[in-house]
């Protein structure tokens, strides 16, 4: 066979992957929606499609790493490339735990509707938060898919926005608490989803630093968001 089939297929190959990831990418941010809405209207027959999506989410997970390793060993690919697949393998157990967060968001506000007496009106910046987290998201596959450092950047800082809105529910929550402690049990539910919303944000961060990683081979995790910035753009 001769080198220049294997260069084809090889790039083959790794297209596949890229597909792969973007496709688990859209699968998981559909979940994320449908959580948030679940969230605001209860909807039963929502939650459980919500749940049972979490099974194709863990399927891509396992298939996609699964196509990285018989790469790896199959084509022993070195710098760039090597890069590439390694980043696939770490931003696919990020969608993966996304996804993961998205169901738990369902499962909480299935017991919270199932309780019956909340007003969520007043609980809008968890929606404008998931919103901020879903964003996120989105720009973060769009970079991977162009390899945008320059993207993957700014989607680091809107990390901090996140950050600060759910600090601001966690201050509203414990306000709801003070005001009717018999709200306690419903404002602690929503507690695990303003996390679990701020733990979206988290990991679309994670996927927009490997889309640096993979460009610049530059490792900026637990780094602040001037060097990033400065290595992205650099």
């Amino acid at each position: 066979m001769s080198s220049e089939h294997l260069s084809k297929q090889f790039d083959a190959d790794l297209e596949t992957l890229r597909s792969g990831v973007l496709q688990m990418g859209g699968l998981v941010e559909s979940q994320i929606r449908g959580a948030i809405e679940a969230f605001t209207n209860g909807n039963a027959d929502l939650i459980e499609q919500i749940v049972a999506a979490e099974v194709r989410v863990n399927e891509c997970e396992v298939q996609i790493d699964d196509d990285c390793s018989h790469i790896i060993v199959k084509r022993q690919p070195a710098a760039g490339d090597l890069r590439l697949i390694m980043a696939i393998s770490k931003t696919v157990t990020d969608l993966e735990r996304i996804g993961d967060e998205a169901e738990k968001i369902a499962r909480m506000s299935k017991q919270i509707h199932d309780r019956g007496h909340t007003d969520l009106h007043r609980f809008a910046n968890i929606r404008h938060a998931a919103d901020i987290a879903l964003s996120m998201l989105r720009q973060a596959l769009d970079a991977f898919a162009r390899l945008d450092t320059a993207q993957a950047a700014s989607i680091i800082r809107q990390d901090m926005a996140i950050d600060t809105e759910f600090r601001l529910i966690l201050r509203q929550l414990i306000t709801f608490m003070m005001e009717d402690p018999r709200t306690i049990s419903t404002a602690l539910e929503i507690v695990w989803i303003a996390k679990a919303v701020e733990r979206i944000g988290d990991h679309a961060k994670n996927i927009a630093e490997d889309v640096i990683y993979i460009v610049k081979g530059t490792d900026v995790r637990h780094t602040t968001v001037e060097v990033v910035e400065r290595e992205a753009l650099g």
